[in-house]
C-alpha cells in the first residue's frame, strides 16, 4: 500500500469524526432547546386551583350586604294598607258615635280614653285582628317588624344594634302618640321584638 493511500484514508477518518461530532453536538443543541421549551410550556400551562378553605374565605372577605328594595316596598305597601284599615274601621266606628276629629291624634287619644262603644261586627273583627295568629298579634307584628329590619340592612349583622335602637324610638313615638303606657299586647309586641334582635346577634356570633 503507498503512503498516499495511508493518508487519504487518515483524512477521511479525521473528516468522519469531525462531521459526527459535529452533529451529535447539534443534536445535544436540539434536545437542550426541546428540553427547555418543554419546560417553558409546561410551567406556563400550570394552572393555580384555589382550596375550597381560600374560595370560601376570598367570598367572605368579598361579600357585600344589599338591602331588599323589593321586599322593603311589599313589607311597606302591606304596613299602610293594613294601617288604612285600622284607620278606617275606627274612622267608622267613631262616626257611628257621632263624634268627630280633625286628625289622627284624635283617634288614638278617643282610643287611649276608652270612652267609646262598639257594635258587634266592629268589636269581632278587631278580636281577630289583635289574636295570637291575627294581623296585629304580638307574633305577626313582632315578626314584621324584624323582617323590615333584616330588608332594610340586607341582613348585615353589624346593622342589628343600629335596628334595635330605631325601633325603641319609634316604640316611645308610638307611646307619645297614644298619650301614655301603650297596651299589654304592645309591651308583649316590643319584648318579641328584642327578643328576635337578641336571636339575630346569636346566630351572627355576636357578643356583648
Amino acid at each position: 500500500m503507498s503512503v498516499n493511500g495511508v493518508t487519504g484514508t487518515s483524512d477521511v477518518y479525521s473528516t468522519y469524526s469531525a462531521a459526527k461530532t459535529q452533529t451529535t453536538a447539534a443534536a445535544k443543541t436540539e434536545d437542550t432547546k426541546a428540553n427547555a421549551s418543554t419546560s417553558s410550556a409546561e410551567s406556563a400551562g400550570v394552572v393555580y386551583e384555589p382550596s375550597e378553605e381560600a374560595k370560601s374565605a376570598s367570598q367572605k372577605t368579598t361579600k357585600k350586604y344589599t338591602p331588599d328594595a323589593n321586599l322593603i316596598a311589599k313589607l311597606k305597601a302591606d304596613s299602610e294598607a293594613r294601617t288604612a284599615q285600622f284607620k278606617s274601621l275606627v274612622e267608622q266606628m267613631l262616626t257611628k258615635q257621632g263624634k268627630t276629629y280633625n286628625n289622627a291624634n284624635d283617634i288614638w287619644s278617643i282610643l287611649a280614653s276608652g270612652d267609646f262603644t262598639v257594635d258587634p261586627a266592629t268589636k269581632a273583627q278587631a278580636q281577630a285582628d289583635i289574636a295570637e295568629d291575627g294581623y296585629w298579634g304580638v307574633s305577626q307584628t313582632s315578626q314584621r317588624i324584624l323582617d323590615f329590619a333584616t330588608a332594610l340592612t340586607g341582613g348585615d349583622p353589624d346593622k342589628i344594634d343600629e335596628m334595635r335602637a330605631a325601633f325603641e324610638k319609634g316604640y316611645k313615638q308610638a307611646e307619645k302618640t297614644w298619650g301614655g303606657e301603650l297596651p299589654e299586647i304592645s309591651k308583649k309586641t316590643y319584648d318579641a321584638v328584642l327578643a328576635g334582635f337578641d336571636k339575630m346577634k346569636e346566630e351572627a356570633g355576636i357578643t356583648e
